[in-house]
């Protein structure tokens, strides 16, 4: 029996800077190729949903020593990695049923074929507003990094005032909501990209938020941080971050949680200037990656919790918390740079039409 075709996106040249969407040095190529047919304890998958996150950024970058990355890169030649949500065509897998929907590490491909514990089964719950895109959403990585880093690495509590950078993104919405409602915390302050984002930040429970593209930007946050704060959780690093610096307590906590400010140019010109305020008032910086307490299981624990929230109206996790956008397989690359270019609210989801 002839395998299935399928279409793939390559790593075709290992970007340095901004990935390139097409021209004879693009970042990615599409190529298509027949997989074998599913062997024991093999099913056939195909995807419906890919995660974008800025993460993938740094998995590809040019000349990056696998040795500081976290994660095995991907290779030139190799398919593009991605998180993905799909539906079993055919199964070998006892555990997996033909028309389910599972989750896994499955690449920008059309169908894959996945061995027994390489997806794991989802399920929806419409009633309570849960979709199969928010287990790449609130309810998956995102989520989990936002309970992460304020919780785990922030040591967040009711006592403190807590802010967040890319307060409208798939992770800072998440950690509004937590501080907010589940923690408790007594200010929640989030930073956005323009008066729309910065409402709809507002509208999940942050008590004030600050569009950074505003011209009077570092004024505002420090008037709504006065007194200074305790918790900063960082999404973007660069120069809020540097201004972060001058607005932290003594002693005060930040959980480094990402750079999307930086991934393209790799940190080239965004030297801190105030990194001398770590020093004299005794900050804590922590970097922490979601995958430490997934592989510790912290994490099935702390999903349970962030359904109950969910169920119990305390989380939204609705249309408006993420950013679906249907894609025709051949524009995939180019939906995912939307991440760089703040075009989504909340989580970016590629939906494959």
């Amino acid at each position: 029996m002839p395998g299935q075709q399928t279409r793939q996106w390559i790593l075709s040249n290992p970007p340095s800077a901004d990935p390139v969407l097409s021209g004879s040095n693009a970042t990615f190529s599409l190529e298509t190729t027949t997989l074998p047919t599913p062997g024991s304890n093999q099913a056939l998958v195909k995807t419906l949903y890919f995660s974008n996150d800025p993460a993938q950024r740094g998995w590809i970058q040019k000349d990056m020593d696998p040795e500081r990355l976290y994660t095995a890169p991907v290779n030139k030649g190799d398919v593009m990695r991605s998180y993905a949500i799909a539906e079993v065509i055919e199964s070998n897998v006892a555990s997996l049923k033909k028309g389910q929907l599972v989750m896994g590490g499955l690449g920008w491909t059309e169908c894959a074929i996945v061995k027994e514990g390489e997806v794991r089964p989802i399920q929806a719950d419409e009633s309570a507003g849960i979709r199969p895109t928010h287990f790449i959403g609130s309810l998956g990585g995102p989520g989990l990094t936002a309970y992460d880093g304020l919780i785990d690495v922030a040591k967040a509590t009711k006592d403190d005032t807590v802010v967040v950078s890319g307060a409208a993104g798939a992770t800072g919405s998440m950690v509004v909501q937590i501080a907010k409602h589940l923690v408790g915390c007594k200010r929640v302050i989030g930073i956005a990209g323009g008066e729309k984002k910065c409402r709809w930040v507002e509208s999940l429970g942050a008590d004030i938020c600050v569009d950074y593209k505003s011209a009077n930007f570092k004024d505002e946050l420090k008037k709504a941080t006065e007194g200074f704060v305790e918790v900063y959780f960082d999404n973007v690093g660069g120069e809020i971050l540097d201004l972060m610096l001058t607005r932290i307590k003594r002693f005060g906590r930040i959980a480094a949680c990402g750079a999307v400010a930086t991934y393209n140019s790799m940190g080239t010109g965004s030297g801190l200037q105030n990194w001398f305020e770590i020093i004299i008032n005794r900050i804590e910086v922590k970097g922490f990656l979601v995958t430490d307490a997934i592989e510790s299981g912290k994490a099935g624990k702390w999903i349970q919790e962030l359904v109950q929230a969910v169920k119990e109206g305390k989380i939204k996790v609705g249309e408006d918390t993420e950013t679906v956008v249907k894609t025709k397989f051949e524009d995939v690359p180019r939906t995912w740079t939307m991440l760089f270019e703040g075009g989504n609210t909340g989580k970016l989801v590629t939906q494959i039409v």
